[in-house]
């Protein structure tokens, strides 16, 4: 084994363990008001699905580049591979998906009264859940389809292009119609990733105006119920701001890597690494702004002390 690859392999290890434990922890957090009797928030379904989502894009992303940095090279057979990619695109998707919609319920959230959005807010918490069921179920069936397509015994000739990921090999025909691909997998991430920054520009909007209108109180207890809101929008406003900055870098590497079929010894990490960045940090940036779940933590860690 190259130092490289050691080092490497070490740098994988140490972004996935902090994401896994990070984003179980996180899961375990939301599902202790199932077990102590108390009810979830609507946006703590978004919060659940997203960590859920953001810990299946490590398990089947991250966990085999790190095996195959550790001298694994190659170890799944076609089936293996067709499955890992098909379950990280589904995962990668429904993450993005979902931050999408944690993006558009802030700002029905945080709509003054007077806006079309605030209609939506006695509405918005009940489609929250099949919403979230949709985007799998969605993805997992657009996936499945284009997997069919894209590996159909037809397709596989001379003209065939391999995309060789260190753990396995994809196939993917140079004689596929690009325009198909572009409208099935492209055309809602950018929907999405289009959504969330014009989301994002109206809830700064409307969190300076609301500054503005506050500032000269200075009455410390004024509306109590807007600084766990306010929270919770600034954490989305980080997460989406990470989501957009990752996801723009990660794409263009596999745009020039798909594309020109060149491969390069900083290029294949370096998209690796980007891609599981988000998954690895989301956790710690809800934990670290959403005030509930500190109460969560500290539930849980009184009844520890206790035993």
């Amino acid at each position: 084994m190259q130092l490289s690859d050691l080092l490497l392999a070490i740098v994988f290890i140490s972004q996935i363990g902090i994401g896994l434990l990070g984003n179980s922890f996180l899961l375990f957090l939301y599902i202790l008001p199932f077990l102590t009797g108390h009810n979830l928030r609507p946006i703590d379904s978004i919060f659940f699905n997203l960590s859920l989502a953001n810990l299946k894009v490590l398990l089947f992303r991250g966990l085999p580049k790190a095996m195959f940095y550790l001298g694994l090279k190659n170890f799944l057979d076609p089936l293996g591979c067709k499955l890992i990619q098909y379950l990280y695109t589904v995962s990668r998707s429904v993450s993005l998906s979902t931050t999408c919609l944690l993006c558009g319920f802030q700002v029905i959230v945080i709509s003054p009264s007077n806006s079309r959005w605030f209609q939506l807010k006695a509405q918005a918490p009940k489609h929250i859940i099949p919403s979230c069921i949709f985007c799998w179920c969605f993805f997992l069936f657009i996936n499945f389809t284009m997997l069919g397509v894209m590996h159909n015994s037809r397709f596989m000739s001379n003209n065939t292009r391999w995309r060789h990921l260190g753990y396995c090999s994809v196939a993917s025909p140079v004689s596929f119609n690009a325009l198909f691909y572009v409208i099935i997998f492209c055309l809602p991430d950018a929907i999405c990733m289009g959504f969330m920054i014009w989301a994002s520009a109206y809830i700064i909007f409307i969190l300076h105006r609301h500054h503005q209108q506050v500032q000269h109180i200075h009455n410390p207890h004024l509306s109590p119920r807007t600084f766990p809101e306010i929270k919770a929008t600034h954490a989305s406003l980080i997460l989406v701001c990470t989501y957009v900055s990752f996801y723009s870098i990660n794409s263009i590497i596999s745009f020039y890597v798909f594309q020109f079929g060149t491969y390069h010894f900083f290029l294949m990490p370096t998209e690796q690494l980007v891609a599981a960045c988000f998954p690895a940090i989301a956790p710690f940036v809800l934990m670290s702004y959403d005030s509930q779940l500190h109460k969560y933590f500290y539930y849980l860690w009184c009844n520890k002390s206790s035993l």
